[in-house]
């Protein structure tokens, strides 16, 4: 397991998505936020720099709380090295974007940017429904797409994309995400094939000793979890909407630990 972030002042995480930037301080001893979260509606125009702006307004509003500490920011998009390489549910313009430095010349702050299924993924691994376990995980989260995070014995390994895989001839999550279900208006009965041809062939690629689902529908995961049969222990994730900002602010504490860790 990966040595673990101490910081006695909270570490502010901010999750940016399509119709909404939150943020809030999150204590890292217990994963739980400090005070009540701040949303902002997400800019019309999203580009990199109308949405560092934003930001900086979450920032400046916590800026009491969290001193100079390092910032966690997540993304819906691959991020390699502070650069955004795709861009999902945000401005085109993200594209091959030095986001990262973006973010830092308009805060003047260290900021780490991270996809935002990979920042859910580490904070289900510390403080959720994966916290402790010694294996390989995988989150996903069934929502708009499907999000994926692989975590190994704590050790994040980015950007996986595995809600891409082929299944059927289609990509995954044009017939098995969340937001496939509510447009077909597909019961959880007709739904749950689907689900499990997608599990079905992750786990013949990963082998995971976990599978952490997340995404708003994991609320009702009763009505489907109990029904996908897979070698993997399958649970809900239970951070929810949390988890972006929680695993944002674990990452940004923890490169400054490692600093040197290709990112």
């Amino acid at each position: 397991m990966s040595e673990e972030p101490v910081r006695s002042t909270p570490v502010l995480g901010i999750d940016i998505g399509g119709s909404g930037i939150k943020g809030a301080p999150v204590d890292l001893a217990t994963g739980e936020f400090t005070t009540k979260r701040l949303r902002i509606t997400t800019p019309q125009k999203s580009t990199p720099k109308n949405v560092a702006a934003v930001v900086g307004e979450i920032v400046e509003n916590f800026s009491k709380i969290i001193g100079d500490g390092p910032i966690g920011v997540t993304i819906p998009a691959v991020v390699t090295h502070g650069k955004t390489r795709s861009a999902a549910n945000i401005d085109k313009s993200w594209i091959d974007a030095d986001a990262e430095k973006v973010f830092e010349e308009q805060l003047g702050r260290d900021i780490l940017l991270v996809n935002d299924a990979d920042a859910a993924g580490i904070a289900e691994v510390h403080y959720g429904a994966a916290q402790g376990h010694p294996g390989l995980v995988i989150l996903t989260t069934l929502g708009t797409g499907i999000g994926t995070a692989i975590v190994y014995r704590g050790v994040l390994i980015p950007n996986s994309e595995l809600g891409h895989i082929e299944v059927d001839g289609h990509d995954a999550e044009k017939r098995a995400a969340a937001s496939v279900k509510e447009k077909e208006g597909l019961s959880y009965k007709e739904w749950i094939p689907r689900l499990q041809k997608y599990y079905e062939r992750l786990e013949a690629l990963m082998w995971p000793d976990m599978i952490v689902i997340g995404g708003g529908v994991s609320k009702n995961s009763d009505k489907f979890i109990p029904k996908l049969k897979l070698n993997a222990e399958v649970v809900p994730a239970k951070l929810l909407n949390t988890a972006g900002i929680v695993g944002a602010a674990w990452l940004a504490a923890d490169r400054q630990i490692h600093p040197d860790q290709l990112r």
